[in-house]
This record gives structure tokens, sequence and C-alpha cells, in this order.
């Protein structure tokens, strides 16, 4: 009956919810409307009259801060702290991106979100062949250790949390992240943020992938270990459903492989021999925000129920945090148009709002001229301004889990949990993502609703504001930012530099100690550390790497 769910409401308040408010009080303005009316951390059902309906609510919905976290992570969620706000940035040099870091903080932005250029992201040097005509393109380029010192020059590690989308270098680069911490004067604990780290979703949908599966698992798993020794306050990885979404897919298919994925580094990391409580709590998530809205809020609801059950029930954990489904937030950016710029500024605002109702823990704003090339700063600016207007007027952060007990919502959240559901269990007979991927049925899956998708668009039956419907003979277009390549000319000079006046035998036996240990079986974090320290660069360890590992080719089907 509803006495039962008043019953567990007054547990959880002088429990749960009172623990919360003792480490971090609510804000008070964040406890009444525009108007000054009373707004309560926690809305409940009070119709609910048949046991069986305040059963389910119980053991579905739930509580914040309580499994199965239907409702949030955090009890009070952001009527205490709002939600991490970042913004994806990197080009060019280290230089270049450096100067745009700082902007972004002076400008309010909570976190850095670290985007690197496409010969960093496989493992190649700036001067490497393969990266002609893309070194700082697309993010910023990395090298040697120097590179990621002038990064970060003037930005305390200590008092800002950065996440980096970095995926099979991502233990390079989280070792010179760790170096250049050390260099300020930061120790390893007190370090914040988040490896990206996921690879199975490269062989699924976006293709940064340098080694094949076994061996790029390896990597994960040392790095979970590393990280759950040295990086207590670091999230070892962010498994991405982001690009899976971006591929194409559908909500469901996006919270089923995403979390396909989870179970499989999951699974490697117990079969490595680590305790699931001891690293669990910092695996994180991210995830795409389509327009959608009610549908993207139904989306995340149900990735945090399903997860919490994954944890709990097949893995055994114990400690709620293991259970806790944190995730990090992109607007979309293969919704945004090159045609009338402008309404992407719209698309954008309701998609990070769907990210705000959902309970995301940390969001990034595309900027309205992204499908046009790399943003420009005023461009950005207003991205970040979207954020801070839903966090400071909108009132949608006032109380918990706003839109809980919508018919449509929780009938959605079902839906979209049992889709997923089904994925995972096909993934599950198939032994596992890595044999799905093989086959490939993730790939097969995303490629056929990416279809339906776009020939709705071509029929008209899916309306695009600007491109399909409403459109106009305006070819206006805002002024954009360019790469020259004499961003490339100086990258590629200071590497040069480098390598002259590096010690070259140090670097040599870093580089042979790893190459020695990559053949064999223990953690390879604290043999790439001391190489990174030697200032051995991103491309020369990789090399070494793929000399012992191989590099991975996607079969055709």
């Amino acid at each position: 009956m509803a006495s039962d769910i008043k019953r567990r409401h007054e547990d959880w308040k002088s429990g749960t919810l009172t623990k919360a408010l003792a480490n971090m009080p609510e804000r008070p303005e964040r406890t009444v409307t525009a108007s000054s009316r009373p707004v309560e951390t926690l809305y409940l059902p009070d119709q609910l009259r048949d046991k069986a309906a305040c059963q389910a609510y119980l053991e579905r919905v739930g509580f914040p801060g309580e499994y199965p976290f239907t409702r949030g992570v955090q009890p009070t969620m952001y009527r205490s702290r709002f939600w991490t706000m970042r913004q994806y940035a990197g080009f060019a040099t280290a230089e270049e991106t450096n100067r745009r870091y700082r902007f972004l903080l002076e400008q309010g932005q909570t976190g850095l979100s670290v985007a690197f250029d496409l010969p960093t992201q496989i493992g190649y040097d700036s001067d490497h062949p393969l990266a002609a005509g893309e070194v700082g393109k697309v993010g910023v380029a990395i090298d040697p250790l120097a590179d990621m010192e002038i990064l970060f020059d003037a930005i305390p590690l200590d008092k800002v949390s950065t996440s980096m989308t970095i995926n099979a270098p991502a233990a390079v680069l989280l070792a010179m992240y760790v170096a250049v911490g050390s260099k300020q004067g930061v120790a390893p604990e007190k370090l914040t943020g988040t490896i990206q780290n996921d690879v199975l979703k490269e062989y699924v949908a976006r293709g940064t992938y340098i080694f094949p599966p076994g061996p790029s698992l390896r990597l994960v798993t040392n790095i979970f270990a590393y990280a759950s020794e040295y990086l207590p306050r670091f999230n070892a990885i962010s498994v991405s459903g982001y690009h899976i979404r971006e591929a194409g897919s559908t909500a469901g298919q996006e919270i089923g492989f995403t979390l396909a994925d989870g179970i499989e580094y999951v699974n490697a990391a117990v079969q490595a021999g680590l305790d699931v409580d001891q690293f669990a709590p910092r695996v994180a998530f991210f995830f795409g925000a389509m327009t959608d809205v009610l549908e993207e809020v139904a989306k995340f609801r149900a990735a945090r129920r399903l997860w919490a059950r994954i944890m709990k029930e097949r893995f055994g954990a114990k400690s709620p945090r293991s259970c806790m489904l944190r995730f990090h937030t992109q607007t979309c950016g293969f919704t945004l148009t090159a045609q009338q710029v402008d309404n992407n500024v719209v698309r954008v605002a309701l998609q990070a709002l769907a990210g705000v109702l959902g309970g995301t823990q940390s969001l990034h704003t595309n900027s309205r001229d992204e499908a046009l090339a790399l943003p420009t700063e005023e461009a950005v600016q207003l991205a970040l301004r979207t954020q801070q207007i839903i966090a400071h007027e909108s009132g949608v952060a006032h109380t918990v889990d706003p839109l809980a007990g919508s018919y449509y919502v929780e009938k959605l959240t079902d839906a979209i949990e049992a889709e997923a559901e089904t994925y995972i269990k096909k993934i599950d007979e198939m032994g596992g993502m890595v044999q799905a991927i093989e086959q490939h049925y993730p790939q097969s899956e995303i490629e056929r609703s990416a279809y339906r998708y776009q020939q709705e668009i071509e029929r008209g039956e899916r309306i695009i504001v600007g491109v399909n419907r409403y459109a106009s003979e305006e070819t206006i277009q805002p002024e954009t930012l360019t790469i020259g390549e004499e961003a490339t000319r100086r990258q590629i000079e200071r590497l040069n530099k480098t390598r002259a006046q590096r010690d070259s035998v140090a670097v040599s036996r870093a580089l042979d100690a790893l190459e020695a240990a990559a053949r064999g079986d223990e953690n390879l974090m604290p043999l790439i550390l001391p190489a990174v320290q030697m200032y051995a660069s991103v491309g020369e360890i990789c090399d070494r790497l793929r000399a012992v590992f191989g590099e991975y080719e996607e079969s055709a089907i």
C-alpha cells in the first residue's frame, strides 16, 4: 500500500538523505521556484493503493542514491551540486588548446575534456607519414610529454577534473597526465577525472583501434589495476555509448551494446584477478543525448537500473557504489546541420535538457558551428552558456528526477530496458561482446538502424528543420575556425627538439623494458610511466607494443 512507500521514504530521509546532506548541504536558491514556491527534494506517488503497484514502485523506481538507482545516483542530485560542465576541446598544438582551456575555465566551465587528433588516437607521432594532413585537425596533437606539459600549463591539476577521450593508447596518455601532475607537485591520489579507455566501441562504431581485442583488453585491465591502487579519484574507464548512437543506433541499442561492453570489461578484470568492488566504483559511462527529450530521459533511467542489476546479480557486487551507473553526456553532433546553423542552438539546448532531466553527472554541449568546422571561441562560449542557463534559470535541477511517475516516461523506461536486455542476452549467447564484434553483430544492427533513419529523412517521414522541411535559400555561413599547416610545422619542430635534447640511452632502455614486459603478462602501466618521463613519444611507445601485439584488421563482411 501507499503506507509502505511512505515508510520507506521516512527511512530514506533519516538515513541516505541525512548522510548526504551532512557532506553537501542543499543550496537554498535551488529549493524554491521563480515565484518563491517551496520545492521538495523528492516527489512520490500518492495515488497508489494496490499493494502490487507499490511493491513494483519500490523495486523498480525506488529512491535516489539507493539501489536500483533509477531516480539517480545521488540523494539530492543537483540541489547540492550541479553536474560538471565540460566543453570538449582540442585543436592544433598544445599552446592553442591551452589558451582555449583557460578561456573556458574563465567562463565558468568546471571540468576539462581533451580532444586528441587522429594521429594521437591511433598511436602515431606527428611526423609519421600516415599523420600527414591530420595533425591537430580534429583535436590536439600530443607526441612526447613536453606537449602534455604545455597543454596543462598554469592549470592546477589538483583543482580541475579532466576527461581524456583516448582509447587504444589510453595507458600512454594517462601516464603522461600522472607525470604532469607529478611535475606540478600533485600526487596521483589527488588527480580527478576520467580516461575513456573503451576500445571495444572502436571496433563497433568508431575505428580508432590499434591492437587486437585480446591485448587491448589487457591494457584496459592494466589501467583498472593501476588506478585502483594509485588513482582512487580517477575513473579508469568511460564505457561509451555516445559513438554507438552517433553511428546510428536506437536508444535501446545504445544501452544494450554499451552495457554489453561494460560486462566484457568487468569480466576481463575479474578474470585478471581483480575484486569487483575494488575497481567497479571507478567505472563510468558516456552517452549521447538526442533531441527526443522524453525518450532520452527514459534511456538514462533504464541504463541506471539495468546496470545496477547486472552488477549485483551477475557479478555479486556488494558495495552500492559498484552498482551506480555514473555517466557523462554529450549532445549528439550528428544531429547538427550545416543548413541554418542557428537552429543547432535550439537542438543542443533540448539535448542538454534531456541529459539534465535524465540525471547526468557531467555534460558537454556541442557548438552551433560544429557541422562546419571545429567551434570558434564565440560558439563554444554560447554552448557553455546553454548549460549555465539550464542550471540556474530553468528550475529543472530543483528536484530529483522530476519526470518520475509520468505514465509515458515510466513506460518508455521499461521498454528501453527490455530492448537493451534482449541485446545483452543475444550477445551472451554468442559468447560475449568480443565474439559478437567478430561476427559483426552489433555493427550490422547499428547499420540497419542508421539506414532506416536516413531513409525516413529522405522520404520526408522524419522532419529535419531547415533540411527537408522549412529550407531557405540563404547561404550565409558563420566564420569558422581553420587549422593551417603552420601548426603541423611547429608541432614537428618541437618533437624533433625534444628528441635531440632527451637522454636517448635512457629512452631506449625504458622502451626495451616495456617491450620485454609486453611479451609477458605483467601490468604495463609501471613500465609506460618511466618511458613517458624519459620523453619517449606516443608513437615510439605504441610501435613497441605493435611489435608484440600486432595490429587489428577488421574482417570483410
